[in-house]
């Protein structure tokens, strides 16, 4: 019995407030409906006041009310976790008010709606991009910031993301093998394995040094499967190429987890190679 009347109070509440919203969003006294939409967010409702606000804009613009407005529009869908809306009106606010009073939270806060928007790192990454663009102009504009370590530890973190997009990318190349029927790059699986690999190297020097390890051995791994499926004229070449790969996975990592691996694909590129190749090309 209290729980249904309980229901009760919370569908008649609803029911009032949604009334309330309606009658405010249909009047023509702006300055009354911007008033409220303060409130509305001053008491947490989000929801409301972002709904409010999204209608006294047009209206308040050129007036004293117009930057408030704008920048709380944009704080009242980051709260309501809407953050598309979010980041879309604080990337407005600044633009518009470029010395306005509130730009350095607009800056702070358009990346940070983008961060909060970033996917799965298996689904396209292009708000990780923005919301890395964001940031680092944030630091730009104010390197001084209180705020620097930790807009910096999210500029890792999303960097981390976009690693691991290519780590997954690179790894689901090595898992395909020998499938034929996406030949990405023209080629091999494995070749397109060791193209990922080493560009998410390249572009990441900052990677974390077990994702840089984990993306070393597979390319080893990638040259060797593409060396020992390599018609006869390549395979020396190829298998060559595992022992310099060798030689540089265990100068960038002389105590790998991985080093046994390493080691077995050496001896066996390099027995190849002495057993195939003339005098002149003999692996030490």
């Amino acid at each position: 019995m209290k729980v249904k009347f309980l229901l009760i109070v919370l569908l008649v509440a609803t029911f009032v407030s949604c009334t309330q919203l309606t009658a405010l969003q249909n009047t023509q006294d702006f300055e009354y409906k911007y008033e409220v939409a303060k409130q509305y967010f001053a008491e947490g409702k989000y929801g409301q006041s972002s709904i409010l606000f999204a209608e006294v804009l047009a209206i308040m613009k050129g007036t004293a009310y117009a930057e408030e407005s704008l920048y709380l529009a944009a704080m009242s869908n980051f709260r309501n976790k809407d953050y598309d809306a979010a980041s879309q009106y604080f990337r407005k606010y600044y633009q518009v008010y470029p010395k306005g009073q509130y730009v350095e939270y607009a800056r702070f806060y358009c990346g940070l709606s983008l961060y909060n928007m970033t996917p799965d790192p298996r689904l396209d990454q292009q708000s990780t991009f923005e919301a890395i663009k964001e940031f680092q102009e944030f630091l730009d504009y104010y390197p001084y910031t209180s705020i620097k370590a930790s807009t910096h530890e999210m500029i890792y973190s999303l960097q981390d993301k976009l690693v691991e997009k290519e780590y997954l990318s690179a790894k689901l190349y090595f898992d395909l093998g020998n499938y034929t029927m996406n030949c990405a790059y023209g080629g091999n699986n494995y070749e397109a394995c060791v193209v990922t690999a080493q560009n998410a190297l390249r572009d990441f020097p900052y990677a974390t040094a077990d994702r840089r390890e984990e993306l070393s051995i597979m390319i080893l791994r990638a040259k060797f499967h593409l060396a020992e499926q390599s018609v006869d004229t390549k395979k020396v070449a190829r298998h060559r190429d595992c022992v310099d790969e060798y030689y540089s996975f265990i100068n960038d990592f002389p105590e790998s987890k991985y080093l046994k691996e390493a080691e077995k694909i050496f001896n066996r590129s390099t027995a190849f190679v002495n057993r195939h190749a003339s005098k002149d090309e003999l692996v030490d």
